[in-house]
């Protein structure tokens, strides 16, 4: 299988040709259709295996359509740590770079104001660890009602450092969600509404 007959537009596969990517990993192939029809999906899939992008890919085509309004993202990636969290933008840079989407990337040790200043323009994209955006929250500075679609990268470690109830009240405001457990195995969520999957389950 190519990753022509995944569902992508021509801008995201001039990206990933340009990438020098011919063939999708089997966590893309099954992931990105999926997530491209709007369906929740939960995957599982070592690491070294794609999943960023099995993502970013149909995030960026979800989103080339609309405008971002102040403090509204129209969607979310929640991240573990600063480092995974500039990882994925870096991957977003490289992958959305045929589209005008904005970013922003909320993470500690970065001016409070700067990011205050990213929100109010409006971001398509959203980059978090959770103790930042609950900062955020907090004081106003960004709504999450907007939000189409939500990614919880990491899950089982998100799950294992405590995040649990910020990552549960973000996806309580979104359409679309995909959740990653960041290894197989083991994959152990621990919440009756994150059952296990190998690879990538779509979840009605």
């Amino acid at each position: 299988m190519s990753f022509d007959s995944l569902g992508l537009s021509t801008a995201v596969l001039q990206a990933v040709a340009d990438k020098g990517y011919t063939q999708p990993t089997p966590i893309q192939e099954k992931a990105i259709p999926i997530v491209l029809m709007g369906r929740d999906v939960l995957g599982c899939a070592q690491t070294g295996t794609g999943k960023t992008a099995s993502f970013v890919l149909p995030m960026i085509d979800i989103l080339s359509q609309g405008r971002a309004k102040a403090r509204m993202p129209r969607s979310l990636i929640l991240e573990p740590t600063r480092e995974l969290a500039a990882q994925v933008a870096e991957n977003f840079e490289i992958y959305g770079k045929h589209h005008k989407l904005s970013m922003a990337l909320l993470i500690g040790g970065v001016s409070f104001e700067d990011q205050e200043r990213a929100l109010e323009r409006g971001v398509d994209v959203l980059i978090a660890t959770p103790g930042r955006l609950l900062d955020h929250f907090e004081r106003g500075k960004v709504l999450l009602n907007d939000v189409k679609v939500l990614v919880i990268d990491e899950a089982d470690r998100m799950l294992d450092m405590g995040f649990i109830p910020t990552s549960s009240a973000s996806s309580a405001c979104c359409r679309r969600c995909a959740r990653r457990c960041s290894s197989l195995p083991p994959c152990r969520p621990r919440s009756s509404a994150w059952p296990t999957a190998s690879s990538a389950t779509p979840r009605k």
